[in-house]
């Protein structure tokens, strides 16, 4: 069981760590350590959740819930009002995405975070390049 703890860690950190390359491609302020930290938290806070709830100790519901709501309250915070433009919304919903992508690791459904992980991939970039060609951003 604990072999299996840790390849969902390694996972979470490599899956969250792919997203960060992207952002570090782009030269955004999250990066690799930022992405690849909250995937891994997440997965490490649901794996212990979940751990708990199988012995009858507590529902892993709130914590899961706290996932959510303290990523909401990280992105909160990495969003910035310039004069003309706001900064950082793509970067609060990808550390909020990233944190879900680490407890769909930590419940084991690992295609989906795979597969999610490929979907944050194909928005950042390609979404990313069909904005600055089409809205000249």
């Amino acid at each position: 069981m604990e072999n299996e703890f840790f390849f969902q860690l390694i996972l979470a950190v490599i899956l969250g760590g792919l997203i960060g390359l992207e952002r570090e491609f782009k030269k955004k302020g999250a990066g690799i350590q930022t992405y690849s930290l909250v995937s891994l938290g997440s997965c490490l806070f649901s794996l212990i959740a979940f751990s708990l709830a199988n012995l009858k100790i507590l529902d892993p519901s709130p914590i899961l819930m706290a996932i959510a709501v303290g990523m909401g309250f990280i992105g909160a915070g990495a969003i910035f009002k310039g004069e003309v433009q706001i900064f950082g919304l793509t970067t609060a919903a990808g550390l909020w995405t990233t944190a879900a992508i680490g407890l769909a690791v930590g419940a084991k459904y690992y295609y989906l975070a795979i597969f999610s992980t490929a979907l944050v991939l194909i928005i950042f970039y390609f979404f990313g390049f069909a904005e600055e060609k089409i809205f000249k951003k």
